[in-house]
């Protein structure tokens, strides 16, 4: 945003006085300021009242005492966006427009939101269609709904594309410490990027939150979160609903392999967000993230006053990562003297009920195990008696109290959990804050908020090292052509990547082309129709004599006929059959509309969808990224000296791979999208045995 609507952003969030436009809304939304606690002025504005909620009403903008720091608006659309005019016109510092009927109610209301893009000027406007922005620190609330939430004068900040999720998230029983919540709605002046851009200065938001349906300008958003990293601002982000982007290129592999799950998550990637899956993570990891610091490696010490309690966590915590060091012949011996003769020393620690809510016994325990494990958090699982039946909850509290003191004595991140989300009464989550431990809810949510932020924390320092340069989002996107394959090699080979020797024939020379290649050799049926040969049986294997060629050609027409009768032709493409190698990887680069290119490398060959063991880039990108992708593949194991095989040299082949992504980046080379499968892998280099190439502009195949 720019200086200017920055300053009016600011006037927005922490007003001196509040204008509220409209009628029953505008009412609730007072009702909301006072509920919040708002001690500035408050000038309801409506040309058939003469009061609102005991207050004296203005019957137009025009009659304020000055222009208003902020704005409810919500009248109808056409007329909001003539109050708009006039409130830039004052000078007016923010809106929120809770107006509805702009673009998301088709073309008549998609006109009128460009109408209100041009008449809001330098104003911060959220919206229009959205609930408003709430400010925890500073007691602000422009919003038209009851709502609830907190701030101790930290917390997170969280911006959302869904009104009703946003008011979800302001009645949640998770004690989640905020500091601003943002119902972003069309984001027709100010949009996401914009708001967490502002948020990370503010050093009282501890973490950002997103909910995000889809993002306009991604160039933009990646900025945002860079800076982010910079300001030490951890941003969670959770990803709801289908997109078709890429759609028009599905007829390939990688079409289907990096859609638009797959371009997020290598967006989020690239930047540094941290990826959720469901709204009970996203307030988890936020709570984890403003309340204790993000632990420095995945090494925990679990205690539990359960057998059953340490086996959830290490079952979970082993699929994620998140690692329990075994306790060494000192540290068991001093456990076992300290426990009582049931327990079994192990980490997840089940210490037992005989010395349960005791601290002079626990805290020892807790001491002991902390100290001498050099772990990196440290975690208690507990789940509180339900109202009514707590007599034995100040047994619960001297634990987790014993437990804080051992936690902070080592200055270890730690976490009470509920196994059960719901078992963890408000006094408690709120008792566990102020002893500076968060309380979580739900085993699985906090392991793996705790791998989470220990993953964030590890990876900061490289993204913000190793960054490789601005995503670039082309201007437009004409749809393509595919090119024959014999093409598409050569420009391949023209990139720097291994072919084998080949040439292009028809029925009646191919025989005699195969001799002049050498046997063995591969036939092809090349065609429009013919994208995925194996299918459509256009392709023969290892040939090694003239007859073969003859004989397999004759049984590829037939084939070819059977699956689809106009996708035969008389267009060959004869190679040389290549050694077995290592592994088939697919290598798919292609030009998306809304983030650019982007790599995706996976297993290969026929197994490609199958087995979906694939890892996306947004380019530009690194050899080192390339190789970490590739390291990350179920597929590595090939490469690595799979049972005493040779191994592959990764820095070799990421370099490889690598020229080809900066061949693709090059504009004047017109290319929409290369999809090799499979890269056959040797131990020095790749070889492309198929290719599928698409131009911006080719003769027909």
């Amino acid at each position: 945003m720019t200086p200017e609507k920055r300053r009016h952003f600011d006037r927005l969030l922490s007003p001196r006085h509040i204008a509220f436009i409209g009628g029953t809304d505008a009412m609730i939304a007072i009702g909301e300021a006072r509920r919040r606690g708002f001690e500035g002025a408050y000038w309801p504005v409506n040309p058939k009242r003469d009061h609102m909620c005991d207050l004296p009403c203005f019957a137009r903008v025009d009659d304020l005492p000055e222009a208003p720091d902020a704005v409810f608006l919500a009248i109808p659309a056409a007329a909001a966006v003539d109050t708009l005019e006039k409130l830039a016109q004052m000078g007016a510092g923010g809106v929120v427009c809770y107006t509805a009927g702009f673009k998301e109610s088709g073309s008549d209301g998609d006109a009128l939101e460009q109408r209100l893009k041009e008449v809001t000027g330098d104003m911060a406007l959220i919206g229009p269609n959205c609930y408003g922005v709430i400010n925890y620190l500073d007691n602000v609330a422009l919003w038209p709904f009851a709502h609830g939430g907190g701030s101790p004068g930290y917390g997170a900040a969280i911006i959302t594309q869904s009104g009703m999720f946003s008011s979800d998230i302001t009645m949640s029983q998770r004690s989640l410490p905020l500091t601003h919540l943002i119902s972003a709605g069309n984001q027709a002046v100010l949009e996401l990027a914009d708001f967490i851009d502002a948020l990370c200065e503010n050093p009282a938001v501890r973490a950002i939150g997103l909910h995000i349906e889809g993002l306009g300008d991604i160039a933009k958003f990646e900025q945002a979160a860079l800076k982010c990293l910079r300001h030490d601002t951890p941003v969670v982000a959770l990803k709801t609903g289908s997109s078709q982007i890429g759609s028009q290129l599905t007829v390939s592999h990688t079409g289907s392999l990096s859609g638009a799950k797959e371009l997020y998550n290598a967006l989020f990637d690239r930047c540094g967000v941290i990826s959720v899956t469901n709204p009970s993570q996203l307030l988890e990891t936020l709570k984890y993230l403003c309340v204790v610091d993000r632990p420095k490696g995945h090494r925990v010490v679990g205690f539990t006053c359960s057998g059953g309690g340490a086996t959830m966590l290490a079952d979970h915590a082993e699929t994620i990562g998140l690692r329990f060091p075994t306790f060494d012949p000192e540290v068991t011996t001093r456990l076992t003297e300290a426990l009582p003769a049931i327990a079994t020393v192990s980490n997840p620690l089940d210490y037992t009920t005989p010395i349960w809510g005791q601290p002079a016994y626990t805290e020892p325990v807790f001491r002991t195990a902390i100290d001498a494990n050099c772990v990196d958090a440290a975690l208690l699982v507990q789940d509180y008696p339900y109202s009514g039946l707590d007599e034995s909850q100040i047994y619960y509290r001297n634990d987790a109290a014993a437990f804080s003191k051992a936690a902070k004595a080592a200055n270890l991140p730690a976490a009470v959990c509920a196994t059960l989300p719901e078992n963890m009464d408000i006094e408690t989550r709120e008792l566990l804050i102020e002893l500076g431990v968060a309380p979580m809810q739900g085993i699985h949510e906090t392991l793996n908020a705790v791998a989470q932020a220990a993953t964030w924390r590890e990876n900061r320092e490289t993204i913000l090292a190793s960054h490789v340069g601005t995503l670039q989002v082309p201007e437009d996107m004409h749809p393509g052509q595919l090119v024959r394959e014999v093409a598409g090699k050569e420009i391949l080979r023209s990139a720097g990547i291994m072919v084998p020797e080949g040439e292009q024939a028809h029925g009646s020379t191919a025989a005699a082309v195969a001799r002049n290649i050498g046997f063995p050799v591969v036939l092809k049926m090349m065609g429009p129709k013919l994208v995925h040969k194996t299918e459509a049986g256009a392709v023969a294997l290892a040939l090694n004599s003239e007859s073969e060629v003859t004989t397999a050609l004759a049984t590829m027409q037939a084939a070819v006929v059977a699956y689809d009768p106009t996708a035969l032709t008389d267009d060959f493409l004869i190679e040389a059959h290549v050694p077995q190698p290592l592994a088939e990887m697919v290598v798919g680069l292609r030009r998306d509309p809304q983030f650019g290119w982007s790599l995706t490398l996976g297993s290969g060959g026929i197994y490609v969808e199958l087995l979906q063991d694939t890892k996306t880039l947004l380019l530009p990108t690194d050899g080192s990224q390339i190789a970490k992708a590739i390291r990350s593949l179920k597929l590595f194991a090939l490469l690595d000296g799979f049972r005493n095989r040779p191994k592959t040299d990764l820095t070799s082949l990421s370099a490889q791979i690598l020229s080809l992504c900066h061949f693709v980046q090059n504009t004047q080379n017109h290319l929409q999208e290369i999809e090799i499968n499979p890269l056959f892998i040797y131990e020095t280099h790749g070889l492309a045995v198929d290719a599928l190439v698409r131009c911006d502009a080719v003769p027909p195949v």
